[in-house]
């Protein structure tokens, strides 16, 4: 539950703690609130266990974890009925994305481009400003549209 606080945050904890409530109530204030967590998960457990048995007896092995979609996801995943672990471990995304990257590479080099100059090493210079259209490169007016 507490998993994330360090030692440094518990003894601040305990020291505002000790100074809010004073060290002959702290006690009591300490006592009170454990008695409130125990009320606490016995009334989420009988609530789980009145829901369980409200749903039937096809929903006994149902957990509450598996209304959180990652968590369903995860456990239909790891029953691999469909095969996707060997399909997973088939699939090389980054061999993948080098064999494009070097098509994409070559194919710019082969194709000779009006914008690239023999300076830049084939590459497009993205910072060119380009052209304006003249009159007659107007894109068609479509009435219907406006």
């Amino acid at each position: 539950m507490f998993n994330d606080i360090g030692p440094l945050e518990l003894v601040t904890i305990i020291v505002i703690a000790v100074l809010v409530f004073g060290p002959d109530k702290l006690p009591k204030v300490i006592q009170d609130v454990t008695r409130t967590i125990r009320k606490i998960r016995e009334f989420s457990e009988s609530a789980k266990h009145d829901i369980r048995s409200e749903l039937g007896p096809e929903f006994k092995d149902f957990e509450f974890e598996d209304l959180n979609p990652k968590a369903f996801l995860r456990k239909q995943l790891d029953s691999d009925e469909l095969g996707l672990k060997e399909i997973r471990n088939g699939f090389d995304l980054k061999k993948e994305m080098a064999e494009v990257t070097d098509a994409v590479n070559s194919r710019e080099g082969d194709a000779p481009s009006s914008s690239s100059s023999p300076s830049s090493g084939g590459r497009i210079d993205m910072t060119k400003k380009p052209e304006d259209p003249g009159p007659d490169d107007r894109p068609p007016f479509d009435a219907d549209a406006t």
